[in-house]
């Protein structure tokens, strides 16, 4: 098992600081990876050189500080001979104990274990470890390799004030919904879930939800769309402002009709009030003649997070992402050219 480890990442920033500083703080958060040191020492270094100016890129400096923390697990294994697989699995953090991080976060969510172990058999890992050492005993100067590599990514940004998000929701008398949020759609999806989310608040279909482009005119102060935490911070805002008319409109079903409000039950497309059933637009268009308000402004922050720099522990991430996956590479060592033949992944959706 390792006892300790020490952590220099040096970035190369170019001629401005841009994100630099953030990425690289992100690259500390993320240099144990899936596994406990007993032991950190770790620090960035931004540096400022007479290069193009360098920014942020997907994982914004997540895949940096795990790729350091791969190659000491494989220089590890080279140097005692041993699978780099298993070196691996005797470091991963554990559930009850060997569970806190670098940064004083205690990982409470771990399921890296079975994740890896899954992955192991349906890849083939072992099978293919074999005929690998054997293609290249007889392959002088086509080599291939095998690796499979764990990732943990957490979820929230690391400055907190960013974990917020707004959305703006209007109910209309046929029961369509109009909603806007702060996030921003560039092909990920976006809209399309967080509209997933408000439907199954009113348990109404999908088309009748309508999403128009983000604009600071409806829903004001918006964080990036970054940080994989775009679905979760605008889906909880959109979620929560669907709830408030919801709510209305339960506490004005349950007075018109004299049932209790536990037997107002949203279904889909219709509304169970007590013994009967209406069609949810219907219950809008009373709801509006009674004069409810069927608009809301939702909100979200994301709770229990807090990071301090200055001392370098809190707890700035909510959750983490679990996956891995298991690669296999021919290099020609002539040339240096390479080529993926197989690559498995398995990922935890949540």
């Amino acid at each position: 098992n390792m006892l300790g480890v020490d952590f220099m990442f040096a970035a190369r920033c170019g001629f401005s600081a841009d994100l630099s500083g953030p990425v690289t703080d992100r690259a500390l958060f993320h240099c144990d990876n899936t596994y406990f040191w007993p032991a950190v020492h770790a620090q960035s270094a931004p540096l400022y050189t007479n290069t193009v100016s360098n920014t942020a890129f997907r994982g914004f400096g997540g895949p940096q500080g795990m790729v350091g923390a791969e190659r000491i697990i494989d220089e590890v294994a080279f140097a005692v001979g041993k699978d780099p697989l298993e070196i691996r699995k005797r470091n991963f953090y554990g559930t009850a104990d060997r569970n806190v991080t670098p940064y004083h976060q205690v990982v409470e969510d771990n399921i890296i274990h079975r994740i890896v172990a899954e992955l192991e058999e349906s890849a083939s890992y072992a099978r293919r470890r074999r005929e690998i050492s054997a293609f290249n005993n007889n392959s002088r100067f086509i080599k291939r390799g095998l690796a499979l590599t764990p990732v943990k990514f957490g979820i929230s940004f690391t400055a907190t004030h960013y974990n917020q998000a707004g959305a703006l929701v209007h109910v209309y008398t046929d029961g369509s919904v109009h909603l806007n949020h702060g996030g921003t759609e560039m092909g990920q999806g976006l809209n399309v879930k967080v509209a997933q989310v408000v439907a199954q608040e009113f348990q109404i279909d999908l088309d009748q939800v309508k999403i128009t482009a983000t604009t600071t005119g409806k829903v004001p102060n918006t964080s990036a769309t970054a940080a994989s935490s775009g679905t979760d911070l605008n889906g909880m805002a959109a979620q929560n402002g669907a709830r408030q008319i919801k709510d209305r409109l339960t506490d004005f079903a349950a007075e018109k009709y004299q049932v209790p409000r536990d037997q107002v039950l949203f279904l889909p497309n219709r509304v169970r009030i007590g013994n009967q059933e209406i069609p949810f637009a219907d219950l809008v268009k009373q709801a509006y003649m009674a004069r409810i308000q069927l608009s809301a402004a939702g909100f979200y922050k994301t709770p229990k997070i807090h990071w301090d720099r200055d001392k370098g522990e809190g707890r700035p991430f909510y959750y983490f992402a679990y996956g891995a996956s298991c690669s296999e590479v021919s290099v020609d060592t002539l040339t240096g050219e390479y080529v993926v033949e197989r690559t498995d992944i398995l990922h935890d959706a949540g």
